[in-house]
This record gives structure tokens, sequence and C-alpha cells, in this order.
């Protein structure tokens, strides 16, 4: 930030330069951003609202999309208004969409993982997934999941879990890289 400038100036100012990145550049940025202390003490369900971003003011008006992560369990809310049990369930909350609509999608969330899955076939307690239905993303073997150190098979190797890499493309043109227009000379990479 610029010298005598306070905080909110200086988060306008970077809320400014990556709309301006994202712009120029003709790609999507995700910033993150604190909610203020205003949802702790503000009564009812404690959902978070765009005035609780912090130092808010430009992040607001900038922003394309503005989505927060909801857990009614944090805030120990145990019931929603319906009556419905809260443990286990989350909330993307869709609070801006310049070019869209506004919606809240509710998820299962795995503490266990740090992880919000689809909801369905969820069985409304027990850490918030049924047991028999639920697979970890891990690779099979992988100290992931466990307490002690991962398996890795017998001294032979066999039994060890099977990974496998697939190369990426995503650096590869797809067409040419443009001449530049005022030397005619190839990219410099």
């Amino acid at each position: 930030g610029g010298k005598g400038g306070n905080r909110e100036q200086e988060i306008a100012s970077i809320s400014r330069a990556l709309k301006g990145i994202a712009k120029e550049l003709n790609i999507p940025v995700i910033a993150l951003s604190q909610l203020s202390r205003s949802v702790e003490t503000r009564g009812g369900d404690k959902k978070p609202q765009l005035s609780d971003l912090r130092e808010s003011g430009s992040i607001e008006q900038d922003a394309d999309m503005v989505i927060f992560l909801y857990r009614p369990e944090y805030y120990k809310i145990t019931e929603d208004e319906m009556g419905n049990p809260t443990q286990g369930v989350g909330e993307v909350i869709i609070a801006k969409h310049r070019n869209g609509s506004l919606e809240t999608v509710q998820l299962k969330f795995i503490g266990k993982f740090t992880k919000f899955a689809d909801l369905d076939g969820f069985d409304g307690g027990g850490g918030g997934f049924g047991d028999a239905s639920y697979t970890p993303n891990a690779l099979p073997g992988s100290s992931f999941d466990s307490e002690g150190p991962a398996s890795g098979g017998d001294a032979a190797g066999f039994g060890a879990p099977q990974t496998i890499r697939l190369g990426s493309r995503m650096n590869e043109p797809t067409t040419p890289f443009p001449k530049s227009s005022s030397f005619g000379e190839e990219p410099p990479f």
C-alpha cells in the first residue's frame, strides 16, 4: 500500500489490481478474504453477507463473483430453520454473480478430511456420511487415512500400491505462438 494509506485503501488497491490483471490476461483470479467479526456477534443463523467481507467495499464492487463457505455447526447451531440437524452439513453460498443467478448449494462436510462432497446418500449423523457408502479419495494403501506409517508391501515390492501418473499437455500450445509484428522474430520461450 501507499504511505499514509489505511488498510481499506490498501485492500482497494489490491482489489483493483487483481481485477485489472484478470481483464488484461483474460483469466479468472481467485482471491480469499476474511470475514469481519460482525458475523459472530450477529444473531440468527450467522450466514455470511457481502457486508461481512473485511474492508469490503472494493472487494464487493470489483468482484464478479463472491462465494462463501458456511457451516452452521461451526457456530454451534445444531438445527436449521426447518428443524433439520446441521451436523456434517455445509453450504456454498453464491452471494454475488455478475453474470448469473445467486444460489445456495448444500453439501456434506467431511471434517476428517476438511472436505465438502455431494449431499447424495447423506445420513444426517455420524460425522456427516454413511460409513458403508463413504470411500476416501486417497490412493489405496497410502498413509493418508491411517494412523501409522504407510504399508509399502513386502521387500520384493509386491503388494505396494500402484501409482499411475499422467503427463500434462497443458503447456503445449495448440496453435503456433504469433511472431512479434514489429521485429518478425520468434518468441524467447
